[in-house]
């Protein structure tokens, strides 16, 4: 059946505009949504608020987002929606998550295919035991909480890549800065996929052998990390505390 993911939280958005509404707020296209779809709210400067799932039901969108984040984005949503015709609830539903066989209703992860699929149960799955973390480290897939914060970026943080954001759907809030990002400027910072070698804890600096700060560590797997680097800096020898790090452009 696969596993519970209790870090998550369902939300429910129901009404007649409820597509309508969405796609003027997030960063992918959601116009006649009939698959999982990954994607994110932004600030009107263009930094991270919160990234999530959406899955078309009968009636509705369900929204699966960080346990962590679905009060504040409740409330976000409430706040735009003005006099739409839309609603916005919890829901008792379970996140399970598998790899291999899955049950009937459940829909492919979209960010990559090492991470299997997610399927939404009025009943919880089993217990974990698939190491995520790591198929997030070898993959570069950052996670809320973990290295995705308020001052992310989507394009730094590789959600082109994840299927998480639309560049030909039209306007959505934070969509101008994403734009330029994408189409004027050359990307000088982003989260990466590291070797380690030596023992290094999450949020240590990066430094270069010359002692700059070139990035910190974020989720570390046995002999790799997700990485937030400076490309610029993060050239020849680099070091986090005792360890060596390895990047390879």
């Amino acid at each position: 059946m696969g596993e519970t993911d209790k870090s998550r939280s369902i939300l429910k958005i129901t009404g007649e505009e409820r597509e309508h509404f969405l796609q003027g707020l997030v960063t992918n296209n959601v116009t006649g949504l009939s698959a999982l779809t990954y994607a994110a709210l932004l600030t009107p400067q263009g930094k991270y608020i919160a990234d999530f799932f959406l899955a078309p039901e009968e009636g509705a969108i369900l929204l699966d987002v960080s346990a962590a984040q679905a009060p504040s984005l409740a409330q976000r949503l409430n706040m735009y929606k003005l006099r739409a015709k839309v609603a916005v609830e919890t829901t008792s539903k379970y996140v399970i998550r598998g790899i291999g066989d899955a049950p009937d209703g459940a829909w492919d992860d979209p960010r990559h295919p090492a991470l299997g699929w997610r399927f939404y149960a009025d009943a919880p799955g089993g217990a974990p035991e698939i190491d995520w973390d790591a198929i997030r480290v070898e993959h570069c897939i950052p996670e809320a909480g973990t290295e995705l914060d308020g001052e992310s970026y989507i394009l730094e943080a590789g959600f082109e890549r994840l299927n998480g954001v639309d560049f030909r759907k039209g306007c959505y809030v934070g969509q101008e800065v994403t734009a330029r990002m994408k189409h004027k400027t050359e990307l000088r910072k982003g989260f990466v996929t590291v070797g380690l070698e030596g023992t290094a804890a999450p949020g240590t600096a990066i430094e270069t052998e010359a002692g700059k700060e070139a990035g910190r560590l974020h989720t570390v797997s046995g002999n790799k990390a997700i990485a937030y680097l400076r490309f610029d800096r993060a050239r020849g020898a680099l070091s986090a505390g005792d360890a060596t790090v390895t990047w390879t452009p």
